[in-house]
C-alpha cells in the first residue's frame, strides 16, 4: 500500500518521489523552529486530508526545509509551512476551499 503522504530525509529523496509520480505532486515544506511547529502540525492534519480525498490522483510530500535545502531552493521557498504544486507557488495558510482549488478534479 502506497504512504498517504510522503516524508522524504533528503533532496535526492525528495527528487525521485517527483519522479516517479504519476500523478500531481503537492509538496509542502515544514520547519522546526519554534515560531514554524504549531502551524506545521496543523497543515499536517489539512494536507492529510487532503492526501485522504485524493488518493490515487495526488502525491502528497511533507518536505523538510532543513533536510532538503535544494528542493526549498529550487521552489523559492521562504517560510513555513510553505506549499508547491508543479509550477504553481502558494506561501503561507489558504482557505481549504482555495487550495482545493489547486488540485486535480
Amino acid at each position: 500500500m502506497a504512504k498517504r503522504v510522503h516524508q522524504p530525509r533528503e533532496d535526492a529523496e525528495f527528487d525521485f518521489i517527483l519522479g516517479m509520480s504519476k500523478v500531481p505532486v503537492l509538496a509542502y515544506f515544514t520547519g522546526t523552529w519554534p515560531k514554524a511547529i504549531e502551524p506545521c502540525r496543523v497543515m499536517d492534519l489539512v494536507v492529510g486530508g487532503i492526501a485522504d480525498e485524493y488518493t490515487g490522483r495526488l502525491t502528497a510530500v511533507r518536505t523538510d526545509i532543513t533536510r532538503c535545502p535544494a528542493a526549498t531552493e529550487r521552489y523559492g521557498i521562504t517560510g513555513a509551512p510553505s506549499y508547491v504544486r508543479a509550477m504553481l507557488r502558494t506561501c503561507g495558510s489558504v482557505p481549504g476551499g482555495t487550495r482545493r482549488a489547486y488540485l486535480p478534479e
